[in-house]
């Protein structure tokens, strides 16, 4: 395998990779809080649970929409602060005022009220977070061209992006905890507004301190762009659907999407049969100790995220990303599989030893497909003498967001199959029990393995994305692609 040194101007200082790492801190941050929130809807203001759930779907159907669009726009504003700072300025701040009054709900209003002023304002909310986090993505593609540089600066953000678990899950106790507040929904009220803090403090640091490599190459397409005849308007919807296209041709990225789609989902789908397996299986219906188990597997699994990312990133870089995958994602199945055989009534502490080999499929696929985008970003503009990263990073998060929707409510009916009665408590059937097991192990497994086939195809290695470069920089005339290393 041919391996190239990273020239030094194609390094990233290790502060900026910070930088873009605060990026997806708030991506993380507002993502989680959201969804964990919502509840207050229910037991802090008596809402229907299927209106609470009903309003954190509804907004997200509007992604379909405004994701490939903000990818569009950014892509093609030509500003002298290139095209997508000004966005993740702007949007990091509009986010962080819409969460915060978000959840200033005005006391003693019907269900209604509360239905219809959440659904607006969870409308702007999320597209602001839109006009933020769609040109942050497709900015990280291009903070360098070199291919192992890539690798390095996705595992840094994702990693740092993984601080924001470490909080997330202590949001519903700090809402209910009567040192914070009367009430959970004043206790809503205060956490939005530190949130929303955060995230425009947090939030507009990589508009700040980072820089577009490709900001020139972008106003110089637009230029020509700009020759062509006949109507802005009209070109400009032309073009959308064209670049919708084009990107939807590109056999790589759709490699990418199915593959993300298997291992993501397949772990989001079986998500809630663990704790049920946990609490009915191993232990008998005690909620209360059960429940504490599933606490401990869920840290394990985020403290070895952050092992798993680490790991990632250097099997990426001395072996390759698409080995790596297969590397990190095998390691999450033999995790799966492990889950049959030590989810066991007699010995309740095993249920901990799947927890850090399942890290490593969430964190080496969020480390390494961003980095492969990026080289197929590159394959793309050979072909079209166009870069979209902002359309190919909205068309990847738009079928992560589609496919976690349709987990998550396939979830629900998989579990009805299996035949579980909440009113049993500990006393399910046998055969219950044992197709939850079943489901809990399998599913996982079987979608990670189509995931590796899927992968096992693709043909960006690193020395077609070293001859690509070259063509590129001698197309643009400037060929300043790095040599090979020393053997």
């Amino acid at each position: 395998m041919q391996h190239y040194e990273t020239a030094p101007e194609d390094r990233i200082p290790f502060h900026k990779k910070l930088v873009y790492g605060s990026g997806a801190f708030v991506n993380n941050l507002l993502a989680d809080s959201i969804g964990r929130m919502v509840i207050v809807l229910n037991l802090g203001l008596g809402m229907n649970p299927a209106l609470a759930g009903l309003l954190a779907a509804l907004p997200r159907l509007t992604d379909a929409i405004t994701d490939p669009l903000m990818g569009y726009i950014s892509d093609n504003t030509r500003t002298r602060w290139g095209r997508r700072r000004p966005y993740i300025f702007f949007g990091a701040i509009a986010a962080g005022i819409v969460f915060a009054l978000l959840w200033q709900l005005p006391p003693g209003k019907s269900e209604s009220f509360y239905f219809w002023f959440f659904l607006t304002g969870s409308f702007l909310f999320y597209l602001a977070y839109t006009v933020f986090v769609t040109p942050w993505v497709a900015l990280g593609y291009e903070l360098t061209p070199d291919y192992n540089e890539r690798t390095r600066l996705m595992g840094t953000q994702n990693f740092i992006g993984q601080t924001a678990y470490l909080f997330t899950p202590y949001l519903l106790a700090i809402m209910s905890s009567r040192h914070w507040a009367n009430d959970m929904v004043e206790g809503a009220s205060r956490l939005a507004l530190v949130i929303g803090a955060i995230v425009v403090i947090v939030g507009i640091m990589p508009a700040i301190f980072l820089r577009e490599r490709y900001k020139e190459l972008a106003i110089a397409e637009g230029e020509s762009a700009a020759k062509i005849a006949g109507n802005v308007i009209i070109r400009n919807i032309v073009d959308f659907f064209r670049g919708f296209a084009e990107t939807l041709k590109s056999r790589e990225f759709l490699k990418l999407c199915v593959a993300t789609f298997l291992v993501f989902n397949g772990f989001i789908l079986i998500a809630a049969f663990q704790s049920y397996v946990i609490i009915y299986y191993v232990f008998a219906g005690d909620t209360e100790t059960g429940s504490v188990f599933v606490g401990h597997s869920g840290l394990l699994q985020t403290v070895f995220a952050y092992v798993s990312i680490v790991i990632a990133t250097w099997l990426g870089t001395r072996f390759g990303k698409r080995k790596a995958f297969f590397v990190t994602t095998g390691i999450s199945m033999v995790g799966y599989a492990l889950k049959w055989f030590c989810y066991m009534p007699e010995q309740p502490w095993l249920v901990l030893i799947p927890a850090p080999l399942m890290a490593f499929g969430l964190g080496g696929l969020f480390t390494l497909m961003p980095s492969m985008i990026a080289d197929v970003v590159d394959m793309d503009e050979l072909k079209t003498h166009q870069r979209r990263e902002g359309m190919y990073g909205s068309i990847y998060w738009w079928v992560v967001k589609l496919g976690m929707a349709v987990a998550i409510a396939g979830g629900g009916f998989l579990l009805n199959a299996t035949g579980f009665d909440v009113a049993l408590e500990g006393d399910q059937n046998e055969r219950t029990l044992t197709l939850m097991r079943f489901f809990d192990a399998l599913i996982p497994c079987v979608a990670s393995a189509i995931a590796i086939w899927a992968i096992a195809t693709f043909s960006i290695t690193e020395e077609k994305a070293h001859e690509i470069r070259e063509e590129l920089e001698r197309r643009r005339g400037t060929p300043d692609a790095p040599a090979p290393a020393p053997a």
